[in-house]
C-alpha cells in the first residue's frame, strides 16, 4: 500500500494540508489522552517533547493504551468536529483549479472514515492502522510510502517539496509542531497556521494567515490567490 487515496493529474495549483487540528477541530490523540488513556499511563507527549521518543512512537504509545471497544473509539472520532463544509469547500477549490493533498502525521483508520463521512476523496498520506480489541489502535509506519518518515511516518516537508517541483502554486495549512519545515518552505501569502504551528512560525518571525476553521483557508485561496505567479520564497 503507497498510503495515496487518489492520485489526480498533476495540478497547477496545490493545497497541502495537515489533517487534525487543521481538518477538524481537535486533535485524535488529544482526545484519546483526555479521555480513553487510562491511568499509569507514561507521558508520551512530554517524552516524545524531550527527544526520549518519536512523534510516531508518542502517538502510538497512546493509541495502544486504548482499553474501550471500538464503539467508544468511534464516538470519540466523530467527536474531533471534521469540517462540517469539507464536500462544499473542497468542490469549490477543486472547480477554480487547486488540487488538495493531505499530509497527516495521525492514521488512515479514522481519517478515512471522517473524509467518507463527508463523501469526500483526496490524496492521503498517513500512518497505517487498524483497531484491534484487548490491543487499541495499533498504528504502522508507512514504509512503502514515497514520503517515509522513520520518525513521523510521513514526512510533510517532503510532500510539500514533491509538489513544488511540479506545480506553479503551493499552499501549505497546519497546527502542530511536525508542520513547521513543510510550512516553512511555503510563501507567506500561501501560508495558513493556527495552534502549535501558529506560535512556532510566530516564534521565528514568519508571516502566517491565521485560521480557526478549514473552510476559512478555502475562502482565502479563492478570493485573495490570483491566477497568475506568485513569487516563492
Amino acid at each position: 500500500m503507497d498510503g495515496i487515496s487518489q492520485s489526480p493529474p498533476v495540478a497547477d495549483k496545490i493545497l497541502v494540508t495537515d489533517f487534525d487540528g487543521t481538518l477538524t477541530r481537535y486533535d485524535f490523540y488529544e482526545l484519546v489522552r483526555r479521555e480513553l488513556v487510562p491511568p499509569g499511563t507514561p507521558n508520551y507527549w512530554d517524552q516524545y517533547r524531550a527527544g526520549v521518543i518519536t512523534h510516531f512512537e508518542a502517538l502510538a504509545g497512546y493509541f495502544a493504551s486504548i482499553t474501550a471497544d471500538e464503539a467508544k473509539v468511534l464516538a470519540l472520532v466523530d467527536r474531533m468536529e471534521i469540517e462540517p463544509r469539507l464536500k462544499s469547500a473542497v468542490a469549490e477549490l477543486q472547480a477554480a483549479g487547486w488540487k488538495i493533498v493531505i499530509a497527516s502525521a495521525g492514521c488512515r483508520w479514522y481519517i478515512d472514515r471522517l473524509l467518507a463521512s463527508r463523501d469526500v476523496q483526496l490524496e492521503l498520506h498517513a500512518n497505517l492502522g487498524a483497531f484491534q480489541p484487548g490491543r487499541g489502535l495499533v498504528m504502522e509506519l508507512p514504509t512503502n510510502s514515497p514520503f517515509f518518515s522513520s520518525t513521523h511516518g510521513i514526512d510533510k516537508a517532503a510532500v510539500v517539496r514533491c509538489n513544488l517541483a511540479t506545480a506553479r502554486l503551493v499552499a501549505f495549512a497546519g497546527d502542530g509542531f511536525p508542520d513547521l519545515d513543510a510550512a516553512k518552505l511555503i510563501p507567506a501569502n500561501l501560508r495558513y497556521a493556527r495552534g502549535d504551528l501558529a506560535a512556532a512560525l510566530t516564534r521565528e518571525g514568519l508571516p502566517f494567515h491565521p485560521f480557526q476553521r478549514w473552510s476559512e483557508i478555502a475562502q482565502h485561496l479563492l478570493a485573495h490567490i490570483p491566477s497568475q505567479d506568485v513569487e516563492r520564497s
